[in-house]
């Protein structure tokens, strides 16, 4: 058995302290430089004594085993130090990883990885490593030629073997392959050609792929930025002097899909939550630097300075939440703070070093107009709204943030809050979406952007997950808007068509929920929520007291919020005509516009702690209603949204609401009003 390693100085982070990963100016690649080794130093002491594994603080367990964890904890930093090596930097903890490689792959070794089985999480790593030991030489040159054979062994044959998902997994196996043949080991070219032929069957058109085959309808990060696209660009650069016809394919769909993607990025440099895997936090732009790293010629309007602009405003943008690491300067699971009940049964401690990612920039030369253009802001050219076909979402940068509006996706397994991450209405870059901390009553549910149905009481509530949708044109000839439609039934004998309709010019603050609800065989409860919204006043984290439009602070909310479970009070609801708002880090509201007095009533939703992505204490302004066996009611939901920004005073969160838009004519006709 080796001798333990002397113990080495982490990174301890107190009271007070920022993260350095928060005190680096962003301005230029050598910044970025400095940012990377921010996220990688305090990784040094939770190494393994022969370096083939690393153990983030946190013993929380996954699906896998907790070898295949630790490898996890190796090999996706190496995203970050790959990019680095490859664009001519240098780290000083680079022999750390040769080391642990060396180690990680000798079967007669203490640290031994152990060989894969199907569908193991191994695999997952092997694509970090297969693209590093591409880029950076100085890794398969730091091995001997019996630890070169060791990696062949482990990281070729083990992998070419055995099955795997049918899904973006199949890019890793190409990856550990490439990374082989880069170097003259040993891989299989069979394999490697015949993975990339079956991922072509999970492209949809117009540059968009599907994360898995005919019959799933799954496009969120992985299909851009986590996995797909980004490994398809970099696939591109490796590979494409000997597939050229390939590469030129990948890059074109990349230039189609980019005039999509930049939708997902506000001026704040906030992407929008959306699907799973968001704790990979700021991989979600790695699909731009991959744009510059695959020399794709960038789609009219779109500039370097506004490629550029949105890489360095979202990693700005990300050291501003000073709360995403653990005392010891590890990422931590959750998003814009720690948050195990948004965690995937695959996030273990490592997992989040996914979002090295992003440093892919730093692997695209000096030289390159992607460093040496001056930031811009690309929403100056592209539309306000605009409808995606094949993600099934209207997108819209009116009022303060980027937002989409959703329907049809589900992911195809079991997951946890799985109709929260893809079945919600709309998904904001300023107030992120909740999900379930538990499952009794709304408190738990926190129905944030959801319309939750209940025939118990209000104790158990289901919500829209898989539902058949639709793209559609409403309003006539001479109007354009974009309406998206989807009918879905929570119980078998209650059924919904729900239309979800764009803010527009002449109302920013507001987009438009209209449910057509059919309670055939049972009466129900209906919640309908707005977003989620901070419930602590800026001065010193109270909860919120009621709206006083002359109070200094012009916070509140109203109707009241009442802080307990007790909600029966009249003075914690409101006509639903009349609605709910809260005023905290913005506005945020909902109205019921179907016109019936006392239809529907108003009222806040206290959601239990940590169920929002953004903010760890949320309240839900939601409207409430009853719909009788045998019943057919229209509800049609204005939601309010004015996010906190820069320019934005406080004194006008509330300014567009009371400037309700009209329920349009065609949906007015469709109701039979």
């Amino acid at each position: 058995m080796s001798p333990p390693r002397e113990p080495t100085q982490g990174l301890v982070l107190g009271y007070t302290d920022l993260h350095p990963f928060s005190t680096v100016p962003l301005t230029d690649r050598t910044s970025v430089q400095s940012l990377l080794a921010t996220v990688l130093d305090p990784l040094e002491p939770f190494f393994s004594p022969l370096r083939a594994r690393v153990r983030c603080p946190g013993a929380t367990a996954v699906r896998f085993d907790q070898t295949a964890s630790e490898v996890e904890g190796f090999a996706r930093p190496l995203w970050g130090l790959a990019c680095h090596l490859a664009g001519g930097g240098a780290y000083r903890g680079t022999q750390w990883w040769i080391d642990g490689l060396r180690a990680g792959t000798d079967p007669e070794g203490e640290e031994y990885w152990g060989y894969p089985r199907d569908n193991d999480q191994r695999m997952v790593e092997m694509c970090p490593i297969g693209f590093a030991l591409a880029v950076a030489p100085q890794i398969w040159e730091g091995l001997s030629e019996r630890e070169r054979g060791n990696v062949e062994g482990w990281l070729g044959n083990s992998i070419n073997e055995k099955n795997m998902p049918n899904t973006n997994w199949l890019w890793f196996r190409v990856f550990a392959n490439l990374g082989l043949k880069k170097n003259g080991g040993r891989f299989s070219q069979e394999r490697l050609d015949a993975d990339i032929e079956h991922l072509e069957t999970f492209y949809r058109g117009d540059g968009w792929s599907n994360d898995g085959p005919e019959g799933i309808h799954q496009m969120d990060y992985y299909s851009s930025s986590f996995a797909i696209h980004f490994l398809q660009l970099l696939y591109a650069k490796l590979a494409g002097d000997e597939n050229p016809e390939r590469a030129a394919e990948f890059k074109k769909r990349a230039q189609m899909a980019a005039l999509d993607l930049a939708h997902y990025y506000d001026e704040e440099g906030r992407s929008i939550p959306f699907g799973r895997s968001v704790g990979y936090r700021f991989a979600m732009v790695s699909f731009w630097g991959a744009l510059a790293y695959a020399d794709v010629e960038l789609p009219a309007p779109l500039t370097w300075g506004m490629v550029k602009g949105m890489v360095m405003r979202h990693l700005r943008w990300w050291q501003t939440q000073h709360n995403i690491w653990s005392s010891s300067g590890t990422l931590t699971i959750g998003y814009s703070y720690p948050n195990m009940y948004m965690a995937e049964n695959y996030n273990s401690p490592g997992s989040p070093y996914w979002a090295c990612l992003a440093f892919i920039c730093l692997a695209v030369p000096e030289t390159h107009p992607f460093w040496t253009s001056k930031e811009e802001n690309h929403w100056d050219v592209i539309p306000k709204v605009k409808a995606l076909k094949h993600p099934g979402h209207i997108m819209s940068n009116l009022g303060g943030h980027c937002m989409l509006l959703s329907s049809g996706q589900a992911c195809s397994y079991p997951m946890k809050g799985t109709h929260a991450k893809y079945g919600a209405f709309a998904y904001s870059s300023a107030y992120g979406y909740s999900v379930p901390p538990g499952l009794f009553t709304l408190e738990q549910y926190a129905l944030a952007s959801q319309l939750g149905l209940s025939d118990d009481g209000g104790d158990y509530w289901k919500t829209r997950r898989l539902s058949d949708s639709s793209l559609q044109t409403r309003g006539g000839p001479s109007d354009t808007t974009p309406v998206l439609v989807s009918l879905w039934s929570p119980f078998p004998d209650v059924h919904i068509k729900t239309y979800l309709i764009p803010p527009t010019e002449a109302h920013p603050n507001w987009h438009l929920r209209a449910h057509h609800i059919r309670a055939e065989g049972r009466a129900v409860l209906t919640a309908d929520g707005s977003f989620a919204i901070s419930s602590a006043q800026a001065a010193d984290g109270r909860m919120l007291g009621a709206y006083d439009a002359a109070s200094p602070g012009g916070e509140g909310t109203q109707p009241r919020l009442i802080g307990n479970y007790d909600v029966a009070t009249p003075e914690a609801w409101a006509d639903g005509r009349t609605g709910a708002f809260v005023v905290s880090k913005g506005a945020v509201g909902i109205r019921a516009l179907e016109g019936s007095k006392g239809k529907r009533t108003a009222t806040l939703v206290n959601a239990d702690p940590n169920s929002n992505l953004v903010e760890s204490r949320t309240v839900i302004p939601t409207l409430q209603g009853t719909v009788e066996r045998g019943e057919s009611v229209w509800y049609v939901s204005g939601i309010y949204a004015k996010p906190s920004g820069e320019g934005v005073k406080r004194e006008g969160y509330l300014s567009g609401w009371e400037a309700v838009p009209e329920v349009p004519g065609w949906l007015r006709e469709e109701m039979g009003l």
